[in-house]
């Protein structure tokens, strides 16, 4: 019998928004109740599928690999916008960038750092890369992680950090003052004034136990592309495949860090209508015999488990997302 491994990203929201009031959620109500729920030290997205893929040796270089870089020592160096917010700087992600925009970022970095070891290159308009001589003795922050939070506290930390922090510096500087940038405010566009250094590694490698994987997050898709394990984009409704499969939904994570709580809404709803309801109905019905729920939060990782006997157990009744915190 086959198992699902579901992760949720930003599902369990304070009370004090009043964030279900009124949404119908009975499949999902029924999971939360019936399974057994144990709660764990947060973890990024990032750090969870990578240990679901069983990652070693760093994420940028199965990243670099996935738009078609060489094998090597690589790190993501992501297009952002950093903005000072009363006493805090604040990394905003996910700037929009032409191609041709970041090919001129690039050639500007690379001319700037020819000779210490680094060399840049954008495959994909917003997904940006630095090749190093060598690997530093660091720790980064993944981006979803230090987005729209002071960076401050998440810039690299190790016996390198002082180097690497200079670097990041040296970075914004430059782009700062790149004549891209003067184009884009006067049209009206965030300039992009930094990059974020993460995922550094070599040598990567993955293995995963199962078979199928369908999610709306593209690091799901190059991990599987690594393992050579088939990969669908997030469907409308739940797709049955033969084997184990694991299904990563972020919808809800977006709409949260726009400040789109009615999105939020609406996405929890078509999840409801479309997975919860016919994994709900799968479980209870035999045609899988287990599901592992796995809500990432920013204080905790939340992990409900359950087997079919758990879907029969009415007198566990049923629980509300917003009654889980």
């Amino acid at each position: 019998m086959k198992n699902v491994h579901l992760v949720v990203a930003d599902l369990f929201l304070p009370k004090d928004l009043a964030a279900c009031e009124g949404l119908r959620l009975p499949a999902l109500e029924r999971m939360l109740a019936r399974g057994k729920m144990r709660m764990h030290p947060a973890v990024s997205c990032e750090a969870l599928l990578s240990g679901l893929f069983g990652l070693s040796g760093g994420l940028a270089p199965i990243c670099a690999s996935y738009d078609g870089l060489p094998s090597g020592i690589w790190m993501r160096a992501d297009p952002a916008h950093v903005r000072l917010e009363r006493e805090q700087v604040v990394l905003l992600p996910d700037i929009p960038v032409g191609a041709e925009e970041a090919a001129e970022f690039c050639k500007s970095l690379n001319a700037h750092f020819a000779g210490q070891g680094m060399e840049f290159f954008a495959p994909h308009a917003n997904r940006w890369y630095v090749r190093l001589d060598g690997l530093p003795d660091i720790a980064t922050t993944p981006l979803s992680q230090a987005a729209f939070r002071n960076i401050h506290g998440n810039l690299p930390r190790g016996a390198d950090e002082r180097r690497w922090r200079q670097l990041f510096n040296e970075m914004q500087m430059l782009l700062f003052a790149h004549p891209v940038n003067e184009v884009r405010e006067a049209g009206g566009e965030l300039a992009v004034n930094s990059v974020w250094l993460w995922g550094e590694g070599k040598d990567a490698r993955v293995s995963a136990s199962f078979g199928h994987a369908c999610s709306d997050e593209v690091l799901t898709e190059m991990l599987s592309s690594s393992a050579g394990i088939p990969f669908k984009p997030w469907q409308p409704s739940w797709q049955s495949e033969h084997g184990d499969e694991l299904l990563v939904f972020t919808g809800l994570r977006a709409s949260l860090q726009s400040g789109d709580l009615p999105a939020w809404r609406a996405a929890l709803q078509d999840f409801e209508a479309g997975y919860a309801k016919p994994i709900w109905q799968a479980l209870r019905q035999g045609r899988i015999s287990g599901l592992r729920l796995d809500v990432l939060g920013a204080d905790q990782l939340y992990r409900c488990s359950l087997e079919r006997v758990d879907a029969w157990a009415f007198w566990r009744g049923s629980r509300r997302p917003d009654e889980v915190v």
